[in-house]
């Protein structure tokens, strides 16, 4: 891994995607959404503060265990610009995080477990259909196959659309 020397306080985007292992592409990404920022030389060339590979570290970890990317920036804004996030930081907010992964958990859980018993059934009301049609949500609005004939009613002529 490049090392950068203590007495360069920005980075380019190349030497920020070399130490951060992440794609200039996906830091440019993190920049559209407000994860990251940079400010432009007179050559309109992206300039990264040495804060931002913290910064870049704390979202890919965030990403890596399922927070949504405006979860992760609305955490970022509580932060002071230019302060690095520290580990008391991401102590505080992945326990805020944590009763949202324990759900997604549980989902994922009955999804599986509950994998086999809509296979094919085509109905999309039942209630053990967990993987279309999760607590019976369709059947509450009608009975029978609703999504099919919704989605061909929404197209031209009843057509499917390509």
């Amino acid at each position: 891994m490049p090392q950068i020397p203590e007495k360069i306080h920005e980075l380019t985007v190349g030497q920020l995607a070399a130490r951060s292992g992440a794609a200039v592409s996906a830091l440019h990404f993190y920049e559209s959404k407000g994860l990251i920022s940079s400010r432009r030389t007179p050559g309109n060339q992206r300039r990264y503060s040495r804060d931002t590979l913290r910064r870049v570290a704390f979202v890919r970890a965030a990403q890596r265990v399922g927070i949504p990317l405006a979860t992760i920036r609305e955490a970022l804004a509580e932060l002071p610009e230019e302060r690095t996030p520290t580990r008391d930081d991401w102590a505080r907010l992945s326990e805020t995080w944590r009763a949202e992964l324990d759900e997604r958990i549980r989902q994922l859980n009955r999804l599986r477990d509950h994998l086999t018993d809509c296979i094919g059934c085509g109905c999309l009301s039942l209630d053990t259909c967990v993987l279309s049609n999760p607590d019976d949500a369709f059947g509450e609005r009608a009975s029978g196959s609703r999504l099919l004939v919704e989605k061909q009613r929404r197209t031209a002529g009843g057509r499917p659309t390509p």
